[in-house]
C-alpha cells in the first residue's frame, strides 16, 4: 500500500514537489520482444506488463511525447532489483536507428552492480549477441579507487556496464553523501547474471556538466557524490569504450533519492554528435520520477527556467494494465527527456502477475 502523503513528512525541501523516488529508466529499442527476453533471461528482470500500440490520429503524440504525430509505440515495464525499466519500440516516420555513442550528447548506459565481476564477465562472454568491450579494469586512484568495471553491449547495441564497487571508497572521506549500493533481495527471483545485485547506476552524456549538476542537485534534489576529470588515449578508448580517439571527460556521480545513482559525462572529442535522440528514435531514453501530485509537480516545473513541460498531465482510463496512471513528460534545459507520474494502488496488471513494480518509497530522503 502507498503511504499517505501525511506519512511522507520527510519529503525533501528542494527538488520536485511530492517526489518519492526515481520511478524508472526508459530506453527505446528496435525490437521490444528481443529486449524483454534479454532483460528477463540474461539479467533476471521480471516482466510486469506489455501494452500498446499507443497511437493517435491527431497531434497528441507530438504534444505529449515530442515525436512525429503518426508515431506508434509498444511499451513494456520490467523490474530489475530496486529499479523499474521501461522499454519502448516505436514505429515512426523519419525514425533514427543509429544508437548514440558514449561520447555523443545523448549517449547513455545502464550499469549492473555485481559481487564478482570475473564470474559475471565469463557468463556474458557466452551469451549470444552480447559483446564484452575489452577487459575488466581496476581503478587505482581517485574518488572511486578500488572499483572494477567493464562495458558490454546488449544484442541490439544498448551500452551497459558491470560495476564491482569496493567496500570503502576514497570519496567517502570527503562527504557524508553515499552511493546507493544495490544488494541481493531473496524475495526476488534469482538473478540470471551470476552475482548480480541490481542496477548500480544510469549514465547520461550531457553538453555541459556544470549546467547538468546544477539541475540534478538543485531542481531535482540530488546529492553530488564526487567529480573527476578523465583522460585516455585512442587505443584504450576504442577497446574499452568503443570511442577510438583520444578523449577528455568531466565526470560526476549524483544520488537521486533512495535507490538511484546517476552518472553524468561531458566528453571532449573531435567528432561529437550533439543532437539528442527523440523518444521515437532507437536510443531514445528518459528518466521518470514517482510523485504524489502530478499536477503540483508539473505546475512547479513550469516555473523552472529552461524546463519545458510537454502538453498537460494525462490520466490513463483505457481499462488496460496501467489504468489510473497519471503522468506528464518534461525536458531538462539541454533537452534530456524526463517524466513525473503517479500510479495508485491495485493497478490492473497486478491481476495477471505476482511481480510488482518498485516503489513508491516512503520519501525522497528515505535511506
Amino acid at each position: 500500500m502507498n503511504p499517505a502523503p501525511s506519512a511522507a513528512a520527510e519529503l525533501q525541501a528542494t527538488g520536485i514537489p511530492t517526489a518519492r523516488n526515481v520511478d524508472h529508466h526508459a530506453f527505446t529499442v528496435p525490437d521490444l520482444d528481443q529486449a524483454v527476453r534479454f532483460f528477463v533471461d540474461v539479467l533476471g528482470a521480471q516482466e510486469l506488463y506489455v501494452l500498446g500500440p499507443v497511437r493517435d490520429d491527431g497531434d497528441w503524440m507530438t504534444r505529449q511525447l515530442a515525436v512525429h504525430p503518426r508515431a506508434s509505440a509498444r511499451i513494456a515495464l520490467l523490474r530489475l532489483g530496486d529499479t523499474n525499466i521501461e522499454l519502448f519500440e516505436y514505429t515512426a516516420p523519419e525514425q533514427r536507428t543509429e544508437l548514440p555513442r558514449n561520447s555523443d550528447v545523448g549517449g547513455h548506459h545502464l550499469a549492473i552492480g555485481v559481487a564478482d565481476i570475473d564470474r559475471a564477465v565469463a557468463h556474458l562472454r557466452e551469451v549470444p549477441g552480447v559483446v564484452v568491450q575489452g577487459d575488466v579494469q581496476h581503478i587505482a586512484e581517485g574518488p572511486i579507487a578500488g572499483n572494477r568495471w567493464v562495458y558490454f553491449r546488449a544484442p541490439w547495441g544498448l551500452q551497459m556496464e558491470l560495476q564491482q564497487v569496493a567496500e570503502e571508497l576514497p570519496y567517502e572521506k570527503e562527504t557524508g553523501a553515499r552511493l546507493y549500493r544495490p544488494a541481493a533481495d531473496p524475495s526476488l527471483p534469482e538473478p540470471g547474471l551470476p552475482t548480480a545485485l541490481g542496477v548500480d547506476h544510469v549514465c547520461y552524456t550531457v553538453p555541459d556538466l556544470d549546467q547538468a549538476l546544477d539541475f540534478f542537485t538543485g531542481v531535482l534534489g540530488g546529492e553530488l557524490l564526487y567529480r573527476v576529470d578523465i583522460a585516455a588515449e585512442a587505443d584504450y578508448c576504442g577497446r574499452q569504450l568503443d570511442v577510438p580517439q583520444d578523449i577528455e571527460v568531466d565526470a560526476a556521480m549524483v544520488r537521486l533519492g533512495p535507490v538511484t545513482n546517476v552518472e553524468l559525462f561531458q566528453y571532449t572529442v573531435a567528432d561529437q554528435r550533439t543532437e539528442l535522440p527523440r523518444n521515437s528514435d532507437v536510443g531514445g531514453h528518459h528518466l521518470a520520477f514517482y510523485v504524489d501530485d502530478v499536477e503540483a509537480a508539473a505546475a512547479w516545473l513550469r516555473t523552472v527556467p529552461g524546463v519545458e513541460v510537454l502538453g498537460e498531465p494525462q490520466l490513463i482510463e483505457d481499462g488496460g494494465p496501467i489504468h489510473g496512471d497519471r503522468w506528464v513528460y518534461f525536458r531538462a534545459p539541454w533537452g534530456l527527456q524526463m517524466e513525473v507520474l503517479n500510479m495508485p494502488d491495485g493497478m490492473p496488471y497486478e491481476q495477471h502477475t505476482s511481480a510488482r513494480r518498485f516503489g513508491p518509497s516512503p520519501s525522497w530522503n528515505h535511506r
